[in-house]
């Protein structure tokens, strides 16, 4: 389904996740028993399995061309709503809309076929997103340059450290061109030059009027690029508003949490 307003590239409509925890395959003596006793009561019960929400009732609208931050604390439902977002996993509830192409930089080796070397897996990542051959070759170039791979580039996927991986899938990302990228601590990973080169590469696709939503740990991150945040946590939308409001909120939460469960007080 399409949305409407040419302006609106995501809308998230109450959207929800759960996540059903399989339990440890029953032994063969374990479901005699359990079947016995189901005869003897004369009733089938279902097993319960444990389950988990990751995400509730979450609604939002992002603009065209705005870059939006995503901050809370691990399991907050970040990375959820990303692959949400990506179409790597659909909501149990609720609907999403996505207006365009859209790259998600979530689990950098996501997404790759390990077995694979790095050249395959520039036609392969590629190709996912409706890249057609030839464009594909012409950017072959300009991807592997970016990554700064060299020779590593005809190895397999497995033979890279999570750094190469990372510089890899960038790469690949950014010069599919989306409409939306979806960036999840990204610039934690590399070393200083290759960390100063994707903020360069953002910027620039800031400036082109491209739609970013950057989740990250470092608040100063958050300021530098994001006019909006949307904060998360336990997967639930607890602020969505100007960054500098947001951050405040959620700097103080975190303050007073520490605060009052006696962290870095005086003995």
């Amino acid at each position: 389904m399409s949305i409407s307003e040419p302006s609106i590239v995501i809308r998230t409509d109450n959207i929800s996740k759960r996540y059903v925890q399989n339990e440890q395959r029953p032994s063969l003596r374990h479901e005699a028993l359990a079947m016995g006793r189901r005869l003897l009561r004369q009733t089938v019960q279902r097993d319960v399995q444990p389950q988990f929400w990751a995400l509730r009732g979450v609604s939002f609208t992002i603009q065209r061309g705005e870059t939006v931050g995503l901050i809370g604390r691990n399991g907050a439902g970040k990375s959820t709503l990303f692959r949400i977002i990506a179409g790597i996993t659909t909501p149990t509830m609720g609907n999403i809309e996505v207006n365009g192409r859209c790259a998600a930089l979530i689990a950098l080796s996501a997404g790759f076929n390990l077995e694979r070397t790095g050249r395959e897996n520039i036609f392969l990542g590629a190709a996912l997103h409706g890249i057609p051959l030839q464009a594909i070759r012409e950017l072959l170039p300009a991807i592997i340059d970016f990554a700064e791979l060299g020779l590593f580039i005809d190895l397999p996927i497995k033979r890279y450290s999570s750094g190469m991986a990372a510089r890899l899938g960038f790469s690949i990302a950014i010069h599919i061109l989306p409409d939306v990228m979806l960036i999840d601590e990204i610039l934690s990973v590399g070393d200083a030059a290759f960390q100063k080169k994707c903020m360069e590469r953002i910027l620039q696709f800031r400036a082109e009027g491209r739609t970013l939503i950057i989740a990250s740990h470092a608040n100063a991150t958050i300021r530098e690029l994001c006019q909006r945040t949307l904060w998360l946590s336990s997967g639930q939308l607890i602020a969505d508003g100007n960054t500098e409001d947001v951050l405040a909120r959620y700097e103080g939460s975190a303050y007073e949490q520490t605060r009052y469960s006696g962290e870095g007080s005086n003995p």
